[in-house]
């Protein structure tokens, strides 16, 4: 059996079924992990979301900006971007069931044995593993629950800016999900810098990427994440950046966890003119 965590899809389905022809992947033997934004902008949303969905206890998905973001739009509480091509979800027999199926994944997966932890986007440096599994488990009650549309209604913006054990209500609700599926860059004081959102270099002053502040409470932990497609594949101690650009005509990569191996697929077919 082998485990396979793979990048950021976006509706990039022709990249995914190659690449799981290339690793050979077995449903009935093999699993998959998958970074999140399984859906937007790229083109054939409906048959990724479909074809993860019916994977399922082979598959484990952590939520992502974008699927939040359709789930918001389909209560009527975001517009569409002119980039976005979710209507084909929105309009399909089987959405309410998706869409079900969707708000209930986790923010943040964990697996003893392998000794990894899936997360969409970051980690601000004030919480450990015990405090980023509490926040994860804050955020998938409520998006589980009867208060899941109030939420996403008020769930978009940048502050606070700061994590602290004091904030309540859709403040703390607000930061725990731009931690988890929006953050790159984190100031000098661990403080987030959400409007950065270039490569590294590119970023103001007195910002750096969140893997990098100094004393981060999440260092000994092995993570892995996609989100930033401008960062690319990433590897340093403990960080495992997975999101290869495969919606920009780059590439879909998976990370073999058993032996840290990696595979990849060209996407240059499927590029997504900006």
């Amino acid at each position: 059996m082998s485990t396979y965590a793979i990048g950021d899809l976006q509706g990039c389905y022709d990249p995914l079924k190659k690449l799981l022809k290339n690793i050979d992947f077995n449903p009935k033997r093999d699993r998959l992990w998958f970074t999140g934004d399984l859906v937007n902008r790229g083109p054939d949303s409906l048959k990724t979301l479909r074809y993860v969905y019916k994977l399922g206890d082979r598959a484990i998905t952590v939520l992502g900006n974008h699927d939040l973001h359709l789930l918001a739009i389909s209560e009527g509480l975001a517009r569409e971007k002119a980039d976005d091509n979710l209507g084909a979800i929105l309009k399909a027999d089987d959405s309410e069931e998706l869409l079900s199926w969707l708000r209930r994944q986790p923010l943040m997966h964990h697996d003893n044995s392998l000794g990894f932890t899936m997360i969409h986007a970051g980690l601000p440096p004030q919480w450990d593993f015990e405090q980023a599994q509490r926040c994860a488990n804050e955020l998938e009650a409520v998006l589980r629950g009867s208060d899941y549309h109030e939420f996403l209604q008020h769930m978009y913006g940048n502050k606070p800016e700061r994590w602290s054990k004091k904030l309540q209500g859709m403040d703390r609700l607000r930061f725990i999900t731009n931690c988890f599926t929006r953050l790159r860059y984190c100031y000098d004081d661990g403080s987030l810098c959400l409007k950065a959102k270039g490569p590294p270099g590119s970023q103001p002053q007195g910002c750096v990427p969140w893997f990098d502040v100094k004393k981060r409470a999440s260092a000994k932990m092995k993570i892995i994440f996609g989100h930033w497609s401008a960062l690319g594949l990433h590897r340093s101690k403990g960080i495992y950046a997975l999101d290869s650009g495969c919606l920009w005509g780059n590439a879909l990569t998976a990370l073999r966890l058993e032996d840290k191996k990696y595979f990849s697929v060209n996407c240059e077919k499927y590029r997504k003119i900006s």
